[in-house]
């Protein structure tokens, strides 16, 4: 299904957007960068596994973010979110070859006369990542 415009009659259950986004470490340790973020369990298996990760994660805002920049681009306009808000559940690792794909589906959930709430699920190896993933937005 295709992302229905912003402002069109939204119904609970409309998919509004959605999108794969492929990690890399190498994306990490950019993310790192520009975030300030240098905890080694980013970027250093060896650190990862003594403090018992299964492996490298990446950072929990990184996931967050991508997730809602998947709602800001079908809306166009970043003022028209309201409010944002998510329980991390589960990391998403990032395997130093293969690198983790993350899967944001955004649906609607509820809608109200000039607002809507747009429920995010975000999955990694099948697995939700992002729990109790909400997004208030203006519709218009």
């Amino acid at each position: 299904m295709s992302a229905l415009e912003v402002g069109s009659a939204l119904e609970v259950g409309d998919i509004v957007a959605e999108r794969t986004v492929h990690l890399t470490r190498e994306a990490l340790v950019r993310y790192a960068g520009a975030s300030g973020d240098f905890n080694p369990i980013h970027y250093r298996d060896d650190v990862a596994a003594r403090v018992g990760l299964p492996g490298v994660l990446a950072h929990g805002m990184l996931t967050m973010g991508l997730a809602i920049e998947t709602i800001v681009t079908w809306l166009g306009d970043p003022g028209r979110l309201v409010e944002y808000g998510v329980r991390f559940t589960r990391p998403v690792v990032v395997d130093p070859e293969e690198g983790a794909d993350v899967r944001i589906v955004a649906t609607v959930g509820v809608v109200e006369d000039e607002h809507a709430r747009i429920d995010l699920t975000v999955t990694h190896a099948e697995t939700t990542v992002l729990g109790k993933a909400h997004a208030r937005v203006r519709t218009v």
